[in-house]
């Protein structure tokens, strides 16, 4: 089948956050071009003997997603577009304009595997399920990860960051809370680190499939790991499904203008001394989101940082 190809440009430093509002609305499998110098990471993960010679950064980056014909285009390219101007009132985006193509018969929604290996966080080793685990590695703490058409590889740094803080305060037998649980990998590793039980809420009814895989390659025990799809913000039923002084941990790797109006929320779910763990927040937003946690009558514990983005701990 064809797909529809859209190319919208906006700045190679607001691409990531670009990518994570996308994959908010649902739209996975995003193509990155631009200019961007390659990181020592990148090269260490690149297996040739010379790199090519890259033009000069321009600040541009060209972001390709892929609709289906019989999905409803219109509907949302309007929302993708009524997000980008929510954007420009806290970041350059550049032009943010979209370009419309039809693609060749190719398989868009899984091309994005080429691009995915495994890699270690600290000693945690995350694999994708089309890779096989090397007699090296078996004694390390493995976790298994296929996102599908959910969010949540492990390899941002706002996911990396989450994970660290959760290395640092999992107990065993915890109780813990996922706000936005994408591919389910942060309640996993929750899990394999001695967590008791973990609940994860998202928006997207698409990603229980993904986490259901990923609770199964995980060897994750039935009951251990539940699933909530709705707004824990404002949908009442959610909030009552998921309870109150409930959770040693919650955490929420999302978008800053999101945490700003969930944490008053997650204060009611958290035991006394419970931990939440904020991510997603660039460094231009950490204030605000600093502000919304002790506003809501938690005490911050730590922050730690990664690139331009922020983590913020905090203990009610």
């Amino acid at each position: 089948m064809k797909w529809n190809k859209y190319t919208l440009k906006t700045t190679s430093k607001a691409e990531d956050i670009v990518i994570s509002t996308l994959a908010d609305l649902g739209i996975q499998g995003v193509e990155i071009e631009d200019k961007q110098p390659l990181t020592e990471e990148d090269k260490r993960q690149m297996f040739v003997d010379i790199l090519p010679d890259m033009p000069e950064d321009d600040g541009v980056a060209y972001l390709n997603f892929y609709l289906e014909p019989e999905d409803d285009n219109e509907a949302i390219l309007k929302r993708v577009e009524e997000e980008l101007e929510e954007l420009r009132v806290f970041l350059d985006i550049g032009e943010g304009t979209i370009i419309r193509s039809e693609t060749e018969d190719k398989d868009w929604i899984n091309n994005w595997k080429q691009y995915f290996h495994q890699f270690y966080v600290d000693e945690i080793l995350i694999i994708p399920s089309w890779e096989e685990v090397r007699e090296e590695d078996r004694d390390k703490m493995i976790i298994h990860i296929d996102p599908g058409t959910a969010f949540g590889t492990g390899m941002h740094e706002t996911t990396q960051l989450c994970i660290r803080q959760l290395k640092k305060y999992v107990k065993p037998g915890d109780e813990v809370l996922d706000v936005g649980t994408g591919s389910g990998i942060l309640s996993i590793i929750a899990l394999k680190l001695s967590a008791g039980h973990a609940l994860g809420t998202d928006l997207d009814p698409c990603v229980v499939s993904a986490v259901e895989e990923n609770k199964a390659v995980n060897g994750i025990p039935e009951g251990a790991f539940d699933m909530l799809i709705g707004n824990i913000i404002d949908d009442r039923q959610v909030q009552e499904r998921a309870g109150y002084e409930k959770y040693d941990i919650v955490t929420a790797n999302i978008l800053a203008d999101v945490l700003i109006p969930l944490t008053p929320v997650i204060k009611s779910r958290l035991k006394p001394g419970g931990i939440y763990i904020t991510s997603g927040i660039l460094d231009m937003k950490e204030q605000e989101v600093r502000e919304a946690v002790e506003g809501a009558g938690l005490a911050v514990v730590e922050i730690t940082r990664q690139g331009e983005w922020v983590s913020v701990t905090a203990r009610k």
